[in-house]
């Protein structure tokens, strides 16, 4: 048995179970969203942006750390993030063999992302220092 976890996403006509570990990244199509697995599946629910972060607050919990919004189209999944630019305002999403999702994203929220990597690369080398 694997430690997959589910998120379940129902609407009137559709219903989709995704293994969260495969979600690469949300992305806003205005009262839609669209959900891009790392297998290049893609899938779309009724419902904007604001409703699914609630819905991966409520159902994963602590789980939904993983992901974070990034600017007002995208929640991505923080650990396919390979390269950020910012002067180019591009992100790119990969696990470093099977795919890359290339997304246009503002200035100010690649700043954001950078600088939450980077405040969390100082903790954890401040708590290896301290051992």
């Amino acid at each position: 048995m694997s430690n997959s976890q589910f998120l379940y996403l129902n609407s009137r006509d559709e219903f989709y179970r995704v293994d969260v570990s495969k979600i690469v990244y949300f992305e806003s199509d205005g009262n839609y969203t669209n959900i891009l697995l790392n297998n290049t599946l893609k899938g779309t629910v009724c419902m904007n942006l604001a409703q699914m972060q609630q819905i991966l607050a409520d159902s994963l919990k602590d789980g939904a750390s993983v992901f974070a919004r990034v600017g007002k189209r995208h929640i991505i999944n923080l650990k396919y993030v390979f390269h950020i630019a910012i002067l180019r305002q591009k992100l790119v999403l990969s696990d470093g063999e099977n795919f890359e999702y290339h997304l246009n994203v503002s200035k100010d929220a690649l700043k954001k992302l950078r600088d939450v990597y980077i405040s969390g690369l100082a903790s954890a080398l401040e708590k290896s220092l301290d051992k």
